[in-house]
């Protein structure tokens, strides 16, 4: 039931969905996870998020996406892992693919919005609901 209810989700989201190349603007940027809603249909929330994703695009569909942990003084801590990626307009969908010399996957952006970016991987089929990150503000 919960597979057929994801499936449903996802095809009434793809079904709404504007065109997909105006997601392209929207993906820079620091992104913090959410929620996951694995394939399963099972989801996890993300109340507190100890490391962000920083992604950046350039003109030519190619990026690189970043893990960052945020300090109280608001400057980050770069991991030294890069995951680079090239974006594909296909079949009315926008497609991310990464390589690293570990992995080679592709996820698709279902949605992505100003503060709201959708993601699903193709290959385990979970879906990842990112928002805008907004450092903390102390004063």
């Amino acid at each position: 039931m919960k597979k057929i209810l994801l499936l449903l989700f996802v095809s009434i989201t793809l079904g709404c969905s504007k065109d997909p190349e105006t997601f392209i603007m929207h993906l820079e940027g620091y992104w913090e996870i959410d929620e996951v809603t694995l394939s399963d249909g099972s989801k996890r929330d993300y109340r507190f998020n100890n490391t962000i994703d920083y992604i950046q695009v350039s003109d030519s569909l190619t990026g690189s996406r970043r893990k960052l942990k945020p300090n109280l003084l608001g400057k980050y801590e770069t991991s030294k892992s890069v995951e680079s990626f090239h974006i594909k307009l296909e079949n009315d969908s926008l497609n991310i693919y990464y390589k690293t010399p570990y992995a080679n996957w592709k996820e698709t952006v279902l949605n992505a919005t100003e503060n709201e970016l959708l993601i699903i991987n193709n290959t385990n089929k979970d879906m990842y609901l990112y928002r805008r990150y907004e450092p903390l503000d102390l004063d």
